[in-house]
């Protein structure tokens, strides 16, 4: 596909080459339904639940394939990142797959939860300020020490075409699916989701969901160029990102629509997974359900032919003690 007179970072030969890839060691995850969910919804609804995935996030995918694709002399001088949850604990696993050391720069006041995955799967974490410039400059100094391979965790073909895998895996396990709901950040995910989905299946329609302290993909979208804000505030600390060269043309010329969500609307999804699916679902990965369940989706007249819409749970690392003070403070 062309975007500006040059190919997308990733297309679906090479989400097929990273499936193939990939599949020894990534979970094939289960689709959940819930009829109580549809009739809340007035759409049948079909969970695919990352959260189950290795690393309890889809980010496995695309971490694995960036590290199985790199050469043995790449290789041996390890890889590192600057992430604050789930593809830092994803390259340290796919790198203790393959015996490989992972460096781990990581924002101060990054969920417990999410850095105790780091350390669990091997990786070494070096710690920076919360500013994307300290994390920027720390992975610099890490990268010129060890000699390793940076791993970006959405702006990378490699990370695209692996998250791509979601959606191969979705359209084979549910073919009716019309519409796909994805949570947005940096655009990895949805970037590959959208590439291999329109491949398959030109018609469908990919949908955005975003919290609205982080949208600024839905004001990239509006204004037709990044828009990088200065400051986020949501409760889904994994999208606080913003979208990067690669991914932004695909955003922009593959996605439908953004929806954009208030962080008691995503709290309240956030429950509805647990006390309905009976799933525990992060912020992030919550939010493609309150998305569906929201008045702006609801009453557009555009979405009203959206009948089978598959929701990407893309993440389950709960922070236990902050679920547990958001679920008391919107009641």
């Amino acid at each position: 596909m062309e975007a500006d007179g040059q190919k997308y970072a990733a297309d679906i030969s090479s989400i097929k080459e990273a499936h193939e890839r990939i599949k020894p060691y990534v979970h094939k995850t289960p689709v959940l339904t819930s009829e109580s969910l549809n009739s809340i919804s007035g759409r049948s609804l079909f969970f695919k639940c990352e959260c189950f995935q290795k690393g309890g996030a889809f980010k496995f995918r695309g971490a694995c394939n960036a590290v199985l694709s790199l050469d043995a002399e790449q290789a041996a001088k390890g890889v590192a990142t600057h992430s604050s949850g789930n593809h830092a604990a994803a390259l340290s696993l796919a790198a203790k797959i393959q015996g490989i050391p992972a460096y781990i720069v990581v924002p101060k006041g990054a969920p417990k939860c999410k850095v105790d995955n780091v350390i669990r799967y091997g990786g070494t974490v070096i710690w920076s300020e919360s500013t994307m410039s300290s994390r920027e400059k720390v992975a610099s100094k890490v990268l010129q020490e060890t000699g390793s391979v940076l791993i970006h965790p959405y702006n990378n073909g490699r990370v695209i075409s692996g998250q791509g895998t979601v959606a191969l895996e979705l359209l084979e396990q549910i073919q009716e699916i019309d519409t796909i709901i994805v949570p947005i950040s940096g655009g990895g995910l949805i970037s590959g989701v959208a590439l291999a989905a329109k491949s398959i299946k030109p018609s469908i329609r990919i949908i955005a969901a975003e919290p609205k302290g982080a949208d600024d993909a839905a004001q990239s979208k509006a204004a037709g160029r990044i828009i990088t804000l200065p400051v986020t505030n949501t409760i889904a600390d994994g999208l606080r990102a913003s979208l990067g060269d690669l991914t932004w043309p695909v955003v922009r010329d593959l996605v439908d629509d953004v929806v954009i969500l208030e962080d008691v609307e995503i709290i309240k999804a956030m429950r509805m997974c647990l006390e309905i699916l009976k799933v525990s679902v992060e912020p992030s990965g919550a939010i493609g359900l309150a998305a569906v369940l929201s008045e702006s989706f609801r009453s557009n007249p555009s979405w009203k032919d959206c009948k089978n819409i598959g929701v990407v749970l893309s993440g389950g690392n709960v922070d236990l003690g902050s679920l547990c003070d958001s679920f008391q403070s919107s009641k």
